[in-house]
């Protein structure tokens, strides 16, 4: 095991790990409340590499800041990946809305569901013409699909690996057929019947 660090190492610790925190927060524009989870990522991860400090080859503030350096790198290309997904906006219920005060998760009602999440207003008719295409379109699945579809639409693939006792390997080849079948009646990604043979 490690042996333990000084108070003072500790407080620089600390104190590489706020600096960094608020350089990365500025630099990535996040909202003020990430600013403390930030800070736990780096110096949680810098502890987790503490076995790898040598004190011949610097001091701990020169480790500390090369660790926090590549921590902070990995965050905000992991951070660009997850903006990118998002049509380039920051996707948090702590951040205040654009015009407002408040942030997003006191303005969205719990029944207002995943396409207010994504800014997207569905009018009841359209939800409506939604759940009738999906029964349609599922109506005419084999029992075997539509038992696939429902179960992947309650619980995790682990979860259905052990109560079919089915591989992952054949379940994920039931879920590629299954998505191909939905492509081919309109649902999901667009189906190409050159790709296909």
């Amino acid at each position: 095991m490690f042996p333990p660090i000084s108070p003072d190492d500790l407080a620089t610790l600390i104190d590489e790990a706020a600096i960094a925190a608020r350089r990365l927060h500025r630099k990535l524009m996040l909202p003020a409340a990430d600013l403390d989870d930030l800070r736990q990522d780096l110096l949680v991860g810098m502890i987790c590499r503490l076995p790898g400090f040598d004190a011949r080859r610097g001091s701990i503030g020169a480790f500390a800041n090369i660790v926090l350096r590549n921590q902070s790198s990995r965050i905000a290309i992991r951070h660009h990946r997850q903006r990118r997904m998002h049509g380039g906006t920051v996707l948090s219920l702590d951040a205040p809305v654009s015009g407002a005060t408040e942030p997003l998760g006191c303005l969205l009602a719990e029944a207002d569901g995943l396409a207010a999440w994504h800014g997207q207003d569905r009018a009841a008719t359209d939800d409506a013409e939604t759940h009738h295409d999906l029964a349609r379109m599922l109506g005419g699945l084999p029992e075997q699909a539509r038992g696939l579809c429902a179960a992947l639409g309650t619980c995790a693939v682990a979860e259905i690996v052990e109560r079919t006792g089915t591989s992952r390997s054949a379940l994920y080849r039931h879920i590629a057929r299954l998505r191909l079948d939905l492509a081919m009646r309109g649902i999901g990604a667009e189906w190409d019947g050159s790709k296909a043979a």
